[in-house]
């Protein structure tokens, strides 16, 4: 046990162990994180040095280097960390709990019920109700879907083959209502959505940032102190239940944690894909399956991933600013079909 920090709280009844190399691997992606975050404030259609962007963010800078810095970077930037972070957690979580490899919020329909339920309230409801709301009315799609598509693979039990399949054909049907929501609605507010659908974080504000970041800094702490629970329920629910763990509600609070992130991602950033599904295994590979260790390295490496994705996606074909989904999808469906042949015997 030398190799493992523990870590305990008597007065709010949590524990987990973390590995020691993975808690040294959190420092170096934080480091690295903030470096990322440093050089996509530093580049764009005007380039800035990172001495500058230091000295603007210490409140040093030009006016000029306030306004590109304060107003037109850093709130996209936190914003691509927040959605890659939350996507990557919720994945980890959903992989965790359903023990299958190819779960993610994109792939079993989530992540398409929180689109829906969003892109209503932006149809139907934002002339009238506050633009706050957004992120529960992408949380509560996100539930009902993944409600429906857990009932639906119940047989006896759920397998990983039969959810998945349940929950891309979900998917494409919630898909298919999203398009007809866009097509009864006027050209304007669809052409919106598509680019949002899309996947993007662009013309990000602080009053979004400020609307949906707690809703994550609530959840994915929560996420981290219920950890060791995923570690019991990837055991199977027989052992799970022989050791004292309430599986049941425990896969119920894990699942809807993972909703909740999921739908406050969408909310941001629109339906950028894949991200929950590679970070989780990229952080296996790295620090293995304990999820002490798991979750914390996962959410850097999927606000990571979003913050390099989308500083490519703005600046590589100036002046067009590509939507981020463009490029987590075109890395992340062929590692899916990967994925696919390499458990088609499961």
């Amino acid at each position: 046990m030398k190799n493992y920090t523990y870590i305990r709280s008597e007065k709010l009844s949590f524990s987990f162990f973390i590995q020691k190399s993975s808690l040294r691997l959190a420092i170096i992606l934080t480091i690295a994180s903030a470096v990322a975050i440093l050089l996509s404030i530093a580049i764009g259609d005007m380039r800035i040095s990172p001495v500058d962007v230091i000295k603007t963010l210490a409140g040093n800078g030009t006016e000029e280097h306030h306004l590109v810095i304060h107003t037109l970077r850093l709130p996209r930037i936190i914003a691509a960390f927040v959605v890659g972070a939350s996507l990557a957690v919720a994945g980890s979580i959903l992989q965790g709990i359903i023990r299958n490899p190819l779960a993610s919020p994109d792939i079993i329909g989530i992540t398409s019920g929180a689109s829906v339920a969003a892109v209503a309230f932006l149809n139907y409801l934002a002339g009238s109700v506050s633009i706050l709301w957004m992120p529960v009315a992408a949380m509560i799609g996100a539930a009902v879907t993944s409600l429906v598509v857990y009932s639906l693979a119940w047989k006896k039990g759920v397998t990983p083959i039969r959810l998945v399949l349940v929950g891309i054909g979900i998917n494409f049907l919630l898909a298919s209502l999203t398009k007809v929501m866009l097509v009864m609605n006027q050209e304007t507010t669809a052409a919106q959505a598509y680019v949002w659908l899309t996947g993007t974080v662009y013309g990000t504000d602080w009053t979004i940032i400020q609307t949906v970041v707690p809703w994550v800094a609530v959840f994915i702490p929560i996420a981290f102190l219920l950890a060791r629970n995923v570690n019991v329920l990837q055991l199977g629910d027989d052992i799970a239940a022989g050791v004292g763990s309430r599986t049941q509600r425990q896969r119920f609070v894990l699942l809807m944690i993972s909703v909740a992130l999921a739908g406050a991602a969408v909310s941001i950033g629109g339906a950028i894909s894949f991200v929950g599904l590679i970070a989780p295994h990229m952080t296996r590979k790295l620090v293995g399956p304990a999820f002490g260790g798991v979750l914390p390295i996962t959410a850097l490496i999927g606000g990571m991933m979003v913050v390099v994705a989308d500083t490519i996606a703005r600046t590589a074909f100036l002046p067009y600013d590509i939507p981020v989904g463009v490029f987590t999808a075109g890395v992340g469906a062929p590692f899916f079909i990967y994925l696919l042949y390499r458990n088609r015997n499961a």
